[in-house]
């Protein structure tokens, strides 16, 4: 939209560096996922990480520090013929199914990134 707009919140010198603005706007959208998961009231045990972002190793790693559960990384080509099978498997069976040639990130979750971010958020909607 030609009259969107946006903001970083808390931008300083010591702030401004590509890495950090990078890493800033990676927290902020897991974070607002993270959100989402919270108003649905799921509490998931693992994420499925695909589509573009899955590509990025900034955003594997950080994610499970939002999410405070595994992050599993399927194989590129395949998530939708994935998804469908394991979707029908669930339905027909309880299934002990794994995707073969996954990758896993885990990580301790880090609540002040959520912290954060909520007391940003709020200070830009008030």
């Amino acid at each position: 939209r030609p009259t969107a707009t946006g903001s970083i919140h808390g931008l300083t010198l010591a702030t401004s560096t590509p890495a950090h603005l990078a890493r800033a706007a990676i927290e902020g959208m897991l974070c607002g996922l993270a959100d989402a998961l919270d108003a649905l009231a799921m509490r998931p045990e693992r994420v499925l990480l695909i589509g573009g972002a899955a590509r990025s190793e900034a955003v594997r790693r950080i994610a499970p520090t939002i999410f405070g559960v595994p992050i599993t990384v399927p194989p590129p080509a395949e998530y939708v013929a994935n998804g469908a099978a394991y979707q029908a498997a669930t339905l027909l069976t309880t299934p002990d199914w794994q995707m073969e040639d996954t990758a896993t990130y885990e990580g301790e979750a880090v609540p002040e990134i959520r912290h954060r971010y909520a007391r940003a958020t709020d200070h830009i909607l008030d």
